[in-house]
């Protein structure tokens, strides 16, 4: 019986790591095919350029704002001071942090005229377009849950008006697509809003706010239905017995019912989640600079298609990896809490 199991794992083993192979040969096959035929195209591969995108030293110039004559130069703490004589009769200092200085000892300046420059780290483009997608998908997601726990709990309610407001704002939303809806939030919803708070003296509202709204109320009725459905998952007799105890619905709901419908739609939330980070992509046409619309500028001045868009889905996969990881492990805490 022992060596009947014994070959039996043995073959099961065997067949795991035939099918591991088979896989690495799958994805090496299709980067190859993927190398062969930008060959055929020829395409120039330059992935060292890609970096300067996230990180780069940008040249910051120091100009003169007064005329006159550069009286000295000198250089202490590991700063440049220029010295000029104004022709204000008034001595002026620049301190830059750099030894590239574009002008000498007695030398005739100008307003504007530039003394030298220093090099500073700046954030690159796809930094700033991944930051801005976190940023965005955040407050969106922040909102789309609290939108969508108040709707879902509406959306079973015996009160008429509450369940028909509620039946009628996902309905709505989840029968339209998002880019419709950014369209209308922005066009028409947010000319409305500014034009009125400008009649007003107000300040405006700016794009991206009318962005995290569109994702909100499209997130938030997908979350209304999940919390609908987990809700109603609990078999009636748990908000039988807690009100039997006592407690009235919200506090049976709060302390009974939401607990364990939580550790049943955290797998759908993490979808709706993930699919809210993609779909936050689509800001970049209302003027909204996210990674999506960062990737397209630089492949338009740098024609680098290729690497920056697998640069763009490998910062998407981060995101939505470790997202999805952060939910997994939330659903094993609360599973064995």
């Amino acid at each position: 019986m022992d060596s009947s199991t014994s070959l039996l794992q043995k073959q099961q083993a065997r067949s795991y790591y035939l099918w591991v192979v088979v896989f690495f040969l799958i994805i090496s096959t299709f980067i190859g095919g993927l190398y062969y035929c930008t060959l055929k195209i020829d395409y120039t591969w330059r992935w060292f350029r890609v970096p300067q995108y996230f990180f780069y030293h940008e040249n910051v110039p120091v100009k003169a704002e007064y005329g006159g004559t550069v009286d000295s130069i000198k250089s202490t703490d590991g700063k440049t001071i220029i010295q000029i004589n104004g022709d204000d009769g008034e001595k002026h200092e620049y301190a830059t942090p750099s030894i590239d200085i574009k002008v000498y000892e007695g030398d005739l300046v100008f307003a504007g005229d530039t003394l030298g420059s220093y090099k500073r780290w700046r954030i690159g483009i796809l930094l700033q377009g991944l930051w801005l997608t976190l940023y965005v998908s955040f407050i969106a997601i922040l909102f789309g849950i609290v939108l969508g726990l108040f709707t879902g709990l509406a959306r079973i309610s015996s009160n008429p008006a509450f369940k028909w407001l509620a039946i009628t704002y996902i309905e709505i939303v989840r029968g339209s697509p998002l880019l419709v809806q950014i369209f209308i939030w922005y066009f028409v919803l947010g000319t409305l809003v500014n034009t009125m708070l400008s009649s007003y003296d107000i300040s405006q509202i700016p794009p991206l706010w009318f962005g995290v709204a569109s994702l909100a109320t499209f997130t938030g009725a997908y979350v209304a239905e999940i919390v609908r459905s987990g809700i109603q998952s609990i078999h009636r007799g748990q908000t039988e017995a807690s009100r039997s105890l006592g407690m009235t619905y919200a506090q049976s709901m709060y302390h009974v019912i939401l607990p364990q419908a939580f550790r049943r739609i955290l797998p759908p939330l993490a979808g709706q989640f993930i699919s809210l980070i993609k779909d936050s992509s689509l800001l970049g046409i209302i003027a909204i600079r996210e990674l999506t619309k960062a990737t397209r500028e630089v492949v338009t001045t740098s024609l680098q298609p290729f690497e920056l868009w697998f640069v763009c889905a490998l910062l998407y996969l981060v995101l939505t990896f470790t997202l999805s990881m952060l939910l997994q492990y939330l659903e094993k805490k609360t599973m064995y809490s």
